[in-house]
């Protein structure tokens, strides 16, 4: 069984620099760490977030200002493509939305990223260009902590968001009476390979 230290992915020669210079900047909230291993990954051509983390330019832009005051990057958002999966877009959107902390602007942003990471095709923290799974669980905690506090058996995020989704709407996609019992478990709770 592998750990998340053994999971961990290395960050190449630039997007470590970046992520060097964005933590020089960083303006000492919570989220700098996140927000700077994901733009370095995303700059870095990891992860699957589009430019800019999937946000409106002006929101980048704001996200920079708050978080790395002084960095002078700009990425250009070539725009969003036509997705057939908004109305699902929207849904995980409004579920981060409605359990975010309330304690300032970058939970906004933080949900926008998450629901376009959650867009792509693989597990979550890797989408978003993260190191490991634990800084992923660090910022749901923080930014959606009535959510976080939910996944109690530290079921897989992506999963779990989805989860939620299906018992808000009454859907009960899982064959089994409980996780315990079902013949994917390892899907849900095993490892993030």
């Amino acid at each position: 069984m592998r750990t998340d230290a053994m999971l961990k992915q290395k960050a190449p020669a630039q997007p470590q620099s970046l992520y060097a210079e964005l933590m020089a900047h960083a303006a000492g909230s919570p989220n700098d760490e996140v927000f700077a291993q994901m733009i370095s990954s995303q700059i870095g051509g990891a992860g699957a977030l589009p430019p800019g983390l999937g946000l409106e330019e002006k929101d980048f832009a704001a996200l920079l200002a708050r978080h790395f005051p002084g960095v002078g990057l700009v990425v250009r958002n070539a725009g969003k493509a036509d997705d057939p999966r908004v109305p699902e877009r929207d849904d995980v959107l409004a579920l981060l939305l409605e359990h975010r902390a309330y304690l300032n602007m970058s939970e906004q942003w933080m949900a926008e990223i998450v629901t376009a990471a959650c867009m792509a095709n693989d597990h979550l923290w890797q989408d978003l260009g993260l190191w490991s799974r634990e800084p992923l669980s660090k910022l749901m905690m923080q930014n959606f902590p009535a959510l976080a506090a939910k996944n109690e058996y530290d079921m897989k995020w992506k999963k779990f968001l989805y989860k939620q989704l299906c018992e808000k709407e009454g859907i009960n996609a899982c064959r089994a009476p409980s996780c315990e019992y079902c013949a994917d478990y390892l899907k849900c709770f095993g490892s993030e390979e």
